[in-house]
C-alpha cells in the first residue's frame, strides 16, 4: 500500500504532464497552509488550488523526478530535481526538497525548499 507521500509525488507528476492540479489539490485539507520560499502563505483546498495553478503556470513544460522520500505516518519528505522550461521559453533544472505533514489520508502543511537561483537568467555582457 502506498503512503500518502507516495500518493502525492504520482498526483504530482500527474498534474504536471496534465496541467490540471485537481487531483493534486484533493489530497489537502480545509486546514491546510502552503509555503515555499516566498513569504506568501497559502490556505485551504482554495489556497491549494492556487498555489498549484500559480505553480503550473510558471512553466511551459515541467516535470519533477524524486531521488528519495521518506515517510512516518506523519511527515513524509521529498528530495526531487525538476527539469522543464519557463512559461518564456527558457530551459531550467533545478533542485530541492519538499516536506508534508498529513494524516495519512489528507495533507495539512506543505513545504518547499529549492534552488531559487535557477530561475534567474545571468545578464549577457
Amino acid at each position: 500500500m502506498d503512503t500518502l507521500t507516495q500518493t502525492f509525488m504520482q498526483a504530482l507528476q500527474s498534474a504536471e504532464q496534465t496541467r490540471d492540479p485537481a487531483p493534486l489539490v484533493a489530497l489537502f485539507s480545509e486546514q491546510a497552509t502552503l509555503r515555499n520560499l516566498t513569504t506568501q502563505t497559502w490556505e485551504g483546498v482554495n489556497g491549494a488550488a492556487a498555489f498549484w495553478e500559480a505553480y503550473l503556470n510558471t512553466f511551459a513544460s515541467i516535470r519533477s523526478e524524486f531521488s528519495h522520500h521518506a515517510d512516518d505516518g506523519r511527515t513524509g519528505v521529498m528530495e526531487w530535481e525538476a527539469k522543464g522550461q519557463l512559461a518564456g521559453g527558457h530551459d531550467l533544472t533545478y533542485r530541492g526538497v519538499s516536506v508534508i505533514e498529513h494524516d495519512g489520508q489528507k495533507v495539512s502543511a506543505f513545504r518547499t525548499y529549492y534552488d531559487s537561483a535557477a530561475f534567474v537568467r545571468p545578464e549577457t555582457v
